[in-house]
C-alpha cells in the first residue's frame, strides 16, 4: 500500500520507503525539484516560490524551501543525511509557468534559471524538466523506482 506525502509551497518531504509516493500539487510559477538515489532508494522533493533568498535572508533562515538556491541545497543535504550518495543523486523539475501571462515578474523563468545555475555550480546536471508554459502541474515522485510523473490537465506522462 503507498503512502503518499503531500509537499506543499515553501515545504519539502524526504523518504527511504519504497511504498511511499511523494506528491506536489498546483505548481504554477514555483519549482518542484524531485530528487532520487536509485541505488539507496531515497528521494525527496521540494517545491520552491522564488528564485534565490539573497535580498529576503531571514526569511531563508526561517524556511530555506521557499527559495529554489536554498531549498534544493537543504534538501540533498538532508537526503545525504539519510543515507542517499550525493553523486548519485538524479535531479527532475517542473513548474515554473507564467500564471500571470506577462513578463513584468517572469517567477517561473526566474526559478529555473537558479535551479540550473545552481546545478551548473555544483557539477550536476537536471536530468528532464516540464516547465514554462501558461499551465499549472502536479509532479509525482515514486519511492519504489524513483519514476517522476507529471500531471497536466490530467494527462499523466513520465518526465
Amino acid at each position: 500500500m503507498n503512502n503518499t506525502l503531500v509537499v506543499g509551497i515553501s515545504d519539502m518531504k524526504l523518504s527511504a520507503n519504497p511504498g511511499d509516493v511523494i506528491v506536489t500539487y498546483s505548481l504554477g510559477s514555483c519549482l518542484g525539484v524531485a530528487i532520487y538515489d536509485p541505488k539507496a532508494r531515497i528521494g525527496g522533493m521540494v517545491h520552491c516560490l522564488l528564485p534565490t533568498a539573497a535580498a529576503a535572508r531571514e526569511k531563508a533562515r526561517a524556511n530555506p524551501f521557499m527559495f529554489v538556491n536554498t531549498g534544493v541545497a537543504m534538501t540533498v543535504r538532508r537526503l545525504v543525511d539519510l543515507g542517499a550518495d550525493r553523486n548519485r543523486l538524479v535531479f527532475k523539475a517542473a513548474g515554473g509557468a507564467n500564471m500571470r501571462r506577462d513578463r513584468i515578474f517572469d517567477t517561473g523563468v526566474r526559478n529555473f534559471k537558479a535551479l540550473m545555475r545552481l546545478l551548473e555550480h555544483n557539477h550536476r546536471r537536471l536530468a528532464a524538466h516540464d516547465v514554462g508554459g501558461t499551465t499549472p502541474r502536479t509532479l509525482f515522485l515514486y519511492l519504489d523506482t524513483g519514476r517522476v510523473v507529471v500531471r497536466v490537465l490530467g494527462k499523466e506522462s513520465d518526465l
